[in-house]
């Protein structure tokens, strides 16, 4: 616990009872153990929150990388000359490229 041994959980309570008095050791202590669980309570909140957020935004992120379900293009992205011949006209896009011109000089 805390990397307390019991030697030291010892002193520490010796002196809480010197520093308060037998009278309002049982009061400190309820404090003490409400705090404490009112603060696991709230971790416990802040923890839920933060995996809700992350599962979210997992959602969102593969909802976006999955096509919309009304897709009139239908090709697949592993297709040859797709990506770089997409902006040609289909008849540009199966022309070869016009051969070199002679250097002049």
């Amino acid at each position: 616990m805390f990397g307390i041994g019991f030697q030291e959980m010892l002193v520490i309570l010796v002196v809480v009872l010197i520093f308060f008095g037998p009278k309002r050791l049982p009061d400190l202590a309820k404090s003490l153990g409400k705090g404490i669980a009112e603060f696991k309570k709230a971790s416990e909140e802040v923890r839920k929150g933060i995996d809700e957020a992350v599962r979210e935004a997992d959602n969102e992120e593969t909802d976006t990388d999955s096509p919309p379900p009304g897709d009139a293009a239908g090709s697949d992205p592993s297709s040859p000359g797709d990506a770089a011949d997409s902006d040609l006209p289909p008849s540009a896009a199966n022309e070869s490229p016009p051969p070199p011109s002679a250097p002049k000089g």
